[in-house]
């Protein structure tokens, strides 16, 4: 008999308000417990999110779940000590005159060893023609939400070619006492620019980072789902899935090829599939023919960000459905199991 692999939550975790039509992209601590995390919040709109070229501008908030992890509730706005001095240094990076849009797509990581908090977050620039975008991968640590400090990011977009990181997904230490964690980044062809998933190597989680190799470029494989773009989610515990040494089943966030609507570039629908993730040599070694989730109400976008363990062969993976709310999934660990090539 067939298991099921997720079951789809009714409704959303986090109500909008008349201060944020549009919420997305949680992340929960787990030094709490997952009882407290931040969100990324939307504070104004232009264009259509399924044609290229639209721009949000964002702010991070604090959330806190109440009764279950189906309620979360939005507290304040999270503050981050040098904020202002490190953006507005940014601001003017490498002789530009840009425009700072806003901090987008938290991750957050817990460092047992050192008991600190590390927020890792995207830092999106544009430029005043509108035409490009540098985009950083940024990163504040302390020991709690309460007491963040930002730093200098941790991996820097390239000015010249306009590649970047975000959307971080942090691996374990390989046997070389580094990490090869995984960012989405780009690379423009001749036809579209691409999302790609590209290796991040880390010595200290503080930064800064060396870009790695390109492990996963959506037109060198034929996989329709994730033809067009290709960022990497929640790497899955050992605990929840075990395939064996050095290797994690993950999260990875997949679009249909672009298409193009008159001169408009026009999206295809983003879908949660899975991956394999080889951590000791930076190398992704499957990602799944079909996509996972497919969220019911989705338009144009499910969105994975936060995978939480909450017993045995089970889990709550939250995504945000058209960049707009939050919803949660329930994962069993036996029904994921079918889908991986290895352990059906």
């Amino acid at each position: 008999m067939q298991k099921n692999a997720y079951i789809q939550h009714q409704g959303k975790v986090i109500e909008t308000s008349d201060k944020f039509k549009y919420v997305m992209a949680i992340a929960l601590d787990s030094s709490t417990s997952f009882k407290e995390g931040v969100i990324r919040c939307i504070t104004s709109r232009e264009g259509n999110v399924e044609i290229s070229g639209y721009i949000d501008r964002s702010e991070l908030y604090r959330v806190s779940v109440g009764t279950s992890f189906d309620h979360i509730r939005m507290n304040s706005r999270l503050i981050i000590k040098n904020e202002d001095k490190v953006t507005n240094k940014l601001n003017s990076w490498n002789g530009m005159s840009l425009d700072f849009i806003g901090l987008e797509d938290p991750d957050l990581f817990y460092d047992e060893d050192e008991k600190l908090l590390h927020l890792y977050f995207t830092m999106p620039f544009l430029d005043r023609s509108r035409k490009h975008a540098l985009i950083h991968l940024g990163h504040a640590v302390g020991k709690s939400l309460e007491s963040l400090e930002m730093t200098a990011p941790v991996l820097l977009a390239k000015p010249k070619t306009f590649e970047g990181a975000k959307e971080l997904s942090v691996a374990p230490v390989n046997s070389k006492g580094f990490r090869y964690n995984l960012v989405e980044s780009s690379k423009k062809e001749t036809d579209f620019t691409y999302s790609t998933v590209r290796v991040a190597i880390a010595e200290d989680l503080n930064g800064p980072w060396k870009f790695g190799e390109t492990v996963f470029h959506p037109k060198e494989h034929s996989i329709s789902w994730i033809g067009g773009h290709a960022s990497p989610g929640p790497l899955l515990p050992r605990s929840f899935i075990d395939i064996g040494p050095n290797k994690l089943v993950g999260i990875i966030n997949g679009r249909e090829a672009n298409g193009r609507v008159g001169t408009h570039i026009k999206y295809g629908m983003f879908s949660v599939g899975l991956f394999i993730y080889d951590y000791e040599n930076g190398k992704i070694d499957w990602v799944s023919p079909q996509p996972l989730i497919r969220d019911t109400e989705a338009v144009t976008i499910t969105f994975a960000s936060q995978f939480i363990e909450t017993k045995s062969g089970e889990g709550i993976l939250y995504a945000h459905v058209d960049d707009s709310f939050v919803r949660a999934y329930t994962l069993y660990a036996e029904g994921i199991k079918q889908f991986l090539p290895i352990l059906k």
